[in-house]
């Protein structure tokens, strides 16, 4: 009964010892994170005024408030007597542990919180990644998803996304359609000029400014190649792509301009022979 007495009595010696930095913890720990929280709501309109992407301010907001309340825990862990030190000094060998198992994986991670921030392209934008050109369909944290011209869906990870030329089509109001069309060398440079910006001019969705140019390119073996350069916003490219070369055909067939093709002329001689 003398033992539970003194045990009952020390225990309560330790308790009166304990109490006064019990209580300041617990009012620290409130009052941090009131404060924590004011200062989130800041962050989180300072970014909304900034002109932050709505998903990009929960994203951030999320991972600065853990960040805020991890430093707040340690404070309070301190105040009342927790030795912190060994247990700072093990979160950060784990991390580090953790983070060279997965450094490919947090390379991802940064380029997408990078994409996000600074927006090199956005969701419905038409972009060329890594020789993958398609429509950003989402952007996530560790990987950009794009469908392609001919509706394939392609997954590309950000840190490869952004660690080349990215090319994206819809910065711009409209883009330049190029398209070529061979005529033979024995048709006439104007006339056949006129009637393919006829067959432009009668195409939907082509831009009269800037005005479609028509020059001749190169001459090739066995024909003029011809230079076709209609412009079209990023929404009709491939309707003006099409229809042009569509419209072209069929004009260059109702004014009978035969198509360049390779040929080869046969000289017969009187005796018979070829040359």
């Amino acid at each position: 009964m003398n033992e539970l007495t003194t045990k009952m009595g020390l225990l309560t010696d330790q308790l009166v010892l304990w109490a006064p930095k019990l209580v300041s913890a617990i009012l620290v720990l409130l009052i941090g994170l009131w404060i924590i929280g004011m200062i989130m709501s800041a962050i989180r309109k300072t970014m909304d005024r900034s002109g932050f992407d709505k998903d990009v301010i929960p994203f951030l907001s999320s991972m600065i408030s853990v960040l805020l309340k991890i430093m707040l825990v340690l404070s309070v862990a301190g105040m009342v007597g927790i030795e912190t030190t060994s247990f700072i000094a093990l979160i950060g060998m784990a991390g580090l542990a953790i983070g060279m198992a997965l450094q490919g994986t947090l390379g991802h991670f940064a380029s997408g919180v990078m994409i996000m921030i600074f927006k090199p392209y956005r969701v419905g934008d038409l972009v060329d990644l890594q020789g993958q050109l398609g429509h950003v369909i989402e952007i996530q944290v560790f990987n950009t998803i794009i469908t392609t011209l001919d509706n394939k869906k392609v997954i590309i990870p950000n840190g490869i996304a952004t660690s080349g030329i990215m090319t994206n089509l819809s910065t711009n109001e409209y883009l330049r359609v190029d398209l070529n069309v061979a005529m033979p060398y024995e048709e006439d440079f104007e006339k056949v000029k006129a009637i393919i910006e006829e067959a432009i001019q009668k195409t939907p969705n082509v831009m009269s400014n800037p005005a479609p140019v028509v020059e001749i390119e190169k001459f090739d073996v066995h024909n003029i190649l011809l230079a076709v350069r209609p412009y079209a916003t990023t929404a009709n490219y491939w309707d003006v792509y099409f229809g042009v070369y569509k419209n072209v055909k069929a004009a260059l067939g109702k004014h009978n301009i035969r198509v360049a093709y390779p040929r080869r002329d046969v000289l017969v001689n009187n005796n018979g022979t070829f040359k």
